[in-house]
């Protein structure tokens, strides 16, 4: 933890952004997140391996678990996002999607992963590579390009990524701490909490400095 926000921070965050995206959310009212090491004992590591976390909107729950250990709940979605509608039922990652209407009679819908190989076979070449986010990639690039040559917003806007970043950082906070949070982005403060408030900022090490949000 003292180098990263564990699984939340590296693995939630992702989804969290995309269901956030897909359903217009902003911050939730109220994150509440428990877990801990249950099972994975004998590591040296000091990130929860069992975690569930509920982001609370109007009228729609957020809800991530994860474990570092067993089997998956959907071997086909052991890392995605599920939305539960009115309609029918969407699974997601960034290897395919599956839509499973309400309607037996409905078809069922599913895509997947567009690889850009032919297109782009350079990215065969390239260390390291995601050949699966590849295209996503590019096109996040493009759209940041044509949003600094029509000075507007890009999709990945970073406002966007602080959003999803600072509620996954909640989570981590709430489980710690062991009660629910509510974040206030305007005084930058978890109302009512200055315990959790201190959290927030690290201590940094000198001669390094944490900025100062008012003159940055």
């Amino acid at each position: 933890m003292e180098y990263g926000n564990g699984i939340m921070g590296d693995m939630c965050v992702h989804m969290l952004d995309t269901v956030r995206w897909m359903l217009k959310l902003g911050y939730p009212n109220k994150i509440v997140s428990n877990g801990g090491i249950y099972v994975q004992k004998e590591g040296k590591s000091n990130i929860s391996d069992t975690q569930s976390a509920i982001f609370e909107y109007d009228n729609l729950n957020a809800v991530w678990t994860h474990r570092t250990w067993g089997t998956p709940a959907d071997p086909e979605y052991p890392w995605s996002f599920k939305l539960y509608g009115d309609k029918g039922t969407l699974s997601a990652s960034t290897m395919q999607y599956d839509f499973v209407p309400e309607d037996s009679k409905a078809q069922k819908i599913h895509k997947d992963v567009v690889y850009e190989k032919e297109k782009y076979p350079e990215d065969l070449n390239e260390k390291d590579i995601e050949l699966n986010a590849a295209p996503a990639t590019r096109l996040h690039m493009l759209d940041f390009l044509k949003a600094i040559q029509d000075n507007s917003r890009p999709i990945a806007d970073i406002e966007e990524g602080h959003i999803s970043t600072a509620s996954c950082i909640m989570a981590n906070l709430s489980m710690q701490l062991g009660r629910p949070l509510t974040y206030d982005p305007k005084t930058r403060t978890i109302v009512g909490d200055q315990e959790a408030t201190k959290l927030l900022q690290r201590q940094y090490r000198a001669p390094w400095k944490h900025p100062d949000p008012n003159n940055v």
